[in-house]
């Protein structure tokens, strides 16, 4: 019965400190993502409790962190991943890493950021082949001026 008590205790505990985990992610890149004036009703962050919209944000452009946007996988209409900020991390053939913090807005099957966060994060070979493989990690949204 201890035993049990103890482990429900640590498993409580554990979930919080699981979505602090690097992942590996595919990024690529959506230009609707790179336009100040994309109103954030037309994404999965519009509006509701969790909507970016009800939270003072009409446009792309009004985001702290904008042009450093992102589509994320597992994010809904009014998600509570609305408005998360991701520190992601890409490493180039040379050993080189570069690092971009981006603001979720939208869902997605990948990590798909604006145009200039991409090129920021993977360069010219990003977008010669489209997409990277990088590793994201959930920062506070502090991190992203939210």
């Amino acid at each position: 019965m201890k035993f049990t008590v103890i482990f429900s205790a640590l498993a409580a505990f554990s979930v919080p400190w699981a979505a602090l985990a690097q992942s590996t992610v595919k990024v690529t890149y959506d230009v609707y993502y790179e336009n100040a004036t994309w109103p954030l009703e037309s994404t999965a962050c519009s509006n509701g409790v969790n909507g970016l919209v009800t939270r003072g944000y009409p446009t792309l452009g009004s985001l702290p962190t904008f042009p450093n946007t992102t589509g994320i996988p597992g994010l809904t209409w009014n998600s509570t991943l609305c408005g998360t900020c991701w520190t992601v991390s890409y490493t180039f053939s040379n050993g080189t890493t570069t690092e971009v913090t981006v603001t979720a807005i939208d869902a997605a099957a990948t990590f798909n950021m604006s145009p200039q966060a991409f090129g920021h994060l993977a360069g010219i070979d990003g977008y010669e082949a489209g997409s990277v493989e990088a590793t994201a990690m959930q920062v506070a949204a502090s991190e992203c001026g939210m």
